[in-house]
């Protein structure tokens, strides 16, 4: 495999790219399914986590950055995809305590992390229809709890679960705005790289047998976490991340939620009434109140204006 012999999706427009997002955060609402089955078969969260990003790694090495050139846009990607996977284990750690709308509340949170970090790491100013936007992420997300509580979590737990959106925020930030010389190809197999790295100390600590699939069926839940959630979704997110900018990136992958909660009500029978359809509305809305950055505008150099009009 060589990198011109690599069809990555061409995304002409914001209205594409957005779509594109959509579609890819979709896929990623999906983890639930496969996380819960390898949890309840005796695997570590390590583990699970390892496995997610070790098929897209083995799948993309040829596409790793070589030349003296993408060494540091590359070295920064994969300490970005170290910290992002250490920050979804928080998130694993939460499916198995919490119900998977309670889980949804807390790494729904990851749009006003990337609105606030990109606005100090990027310079970015964040106008009103950016703010409005995450409001009404954040509106959406408290819907889903009662009383101001988060589905009976422990403030430790909460703390752990914010790991995923605070890593999720950054890497949204980092590939939008300072990816430019890298191919969205040598993006995500850094990326994937720095997860696989970053899971390798835990790995190796755990016992054996929460690390090795029991069974044609775990191994399927496995290869079905590698592609279904990770390298297809994480290749269409990449290619279009950087048409949009941090802010409508966000809001776009903010279907996530709605499909977490139909996750749950369907695979895992938790209820989705009035309050779970109305949280749902709200941050489908968000999309269309975010602006994007027009194709063909220069990188990020300075505060430059991505969230407002």
């Amino acid at each position: 495999m060589s990198h011109a012999t690599l069809s990555t999706p061409r995304l002409a427009s914001p209205a594409a790219a957005t779509a594109a997002i959509a579609i890819a955060s979709v896929c990623f609402g999906l983890v639930p399914l496969f996380a819960r089955e390898l949890q309840a078969a005796g695997m570590a969260d390590a583990s699970i986590a390892f496995y997610r990003y070790a098929l897209s790694t083995a799948i993309m090495l040829p596409f790793l950055p070589r030349t003296r050139a993408k060494r540091k846009p590359a070295a920064i990607m994969v300490g970005t995809g170290m910290l992002m996977s250490l920050g979804w284990l928080g998130y694993l750690d939460a499916l198995r305590t919490l119900p998977v709308a309670s889980a949804g509340v807390i790494y729904m949170s990851y749009p006003l992390f990337a609105l606030l970090l990109g606005w100090l790491l990027a310079g970015a100013w964040v106008g009103w229809r950016g703010w409005l936007s995450g409001a009404m992420i954040l509106g959406g997300a408290l819907l889903l709890t009662e009383g101001g509580g988060l589905g009976g979590a422990t403030p430790l737990a909460v703390l752990k679960a914010l790991a995923a959106p605070l890593t999720f925020g950054l890497g949204i930030v980092i590939i939008s705005s300072f990816m430019n010389g890298l191919t969205a190809p040598e993006r995500m197999v850094c990326a994937t790289l720095g997860s696989v790295l970053g899971m390798m100390p835990l790995v190796v600590a755990a016992p054996v047998a929460t690390f090795v699939p029991v069974g044609a069926s775990a191994w399927l839940m496995v290869a079905g976490l590698g592609l279904a959630t990770a390298l297809v979704p994480q290749l269409l997110y990449v290619s279009a991340v950087p048409l949009v900018g941090p802010g409508r990136a966000a809001a776009a992958g903010s279907v996530e939620l709605p499909t977490m909660l139909a996750v749950g009500a369907l695979a895992f029978g938790e209820a989705l009434g009035a309050r779970e359809m109305a949280a749902a509305a709200l941050v489908l809305s968000a999309i269309l109140i975010a602006p994007a950055v027009r194709p063909g505008e220069p990188g990020l150099t300075g505060r430059k204006r991505l969230f407002g009009l």
